[in-house]
């Protein structure tokens, strides 16, 4: 069973980013799926989970935030699909750091120089499409303009306040067309669900910002041709090769 590794510890990193980091470093798979990653074999790839900080305006009392991008509604798969910057790894990549930082350069401007790379998540098994996603656990220490840089794959890119995320007037539960049920994030004019959900539920309780909330009526997802999920509230295939 893979487990969390912190990177890094920087100076000056907020002080909000406790106790997430420290629990992070001694997270198992166990804490996000009950799926293991196979012994050998699986597609290797990442995701940039990037925790920035806003500043407070006339309508947000700015504080943490996270990155998501939107998929295009024209893509095959995933379509209107929010998700992390992120994708399969390829043979110049030199870890999953590297992965996730190049996804992230490619999709929406990021650049990699403004973001440190704290910890890596436990690896996440993905039976369908048969990758094993790592997620990297990041702190955008200087926060810049993004915006899709691949309008093929990525309409909108958003960071979402985790004030918001965390709001029990925000979070749902979705039903897929096969009846899986998993939580998701109603956000922003976005509906968050699958992998995207589930790592952001976990990231929320292991930071303790998560509050108490009642799961309510169960929204159904709008696309019956939607993947059926293979991890507690995830997608089976939403990191593209």
């Amino acid at each position: 069973m893979s487990e969390g590794k912190v990177l890094e510890r920087p100076v000056g990193l907020p002080s909000w980013f406790e106790p997430l980091l420290s629990r992070v470093g001694g997270s198992r798979t166990s804490d996000f799926t009950p799926l293991r990653p196979p012994p050998s074999g699986g597609r290797p790839s990442a995701v940039l989970v990037l925790l920035g900080e806003s500043e407070p305006d006339a309508g947000h009392p700015g504080g943490p935030d996270l990155l998501v991008l939107q998929r295009a509604a024209t893509m095959r798969n995933h379509a209107g699909q929010p998700a992390f910057p992120g994708g399969g790894t390829d043979p110049g990549d030199a870890d999953a750091v590297a992965t996730a930082l190049r996804e992230a350069n490619e999709e929406v401007g990021l650049d990699p120089s403004s973001a440190e790379a704290l910890a890596l998540l436990p690896d996440l098994y993905i039976p369908v499409s048969s990758f094993v996603v790592t997620p990297v656990l990041a702190w955008w220490r200087r926060p810049h303009p993004v915006s899709p840089r691949q309008p093929a794959e990525v309409a909108h890119v958003a960071r979402l306040p985790i004030s918001e995320l965390v709001d029990p007037r925000n979070r749902i539960r979705v039903r897929h067309p096969s009846g899986w049920v998993s939580p998701a994030f109603q956000v922003r004019g976005m509906l968050v669900w699958g992998f995207t959900a589930g790592v952001i539920s976990t990231v929320l309780d292991m930071g303790g910002w998560a509050q108490p909330w009642e799961p309510g009526p169960l929204a159904e997802l709008p696309e019956a041709s939607a993947p059926v999920p293979a991890t507690r509230g995830g997608a089976p295939d939403e990191v593209l090769p």
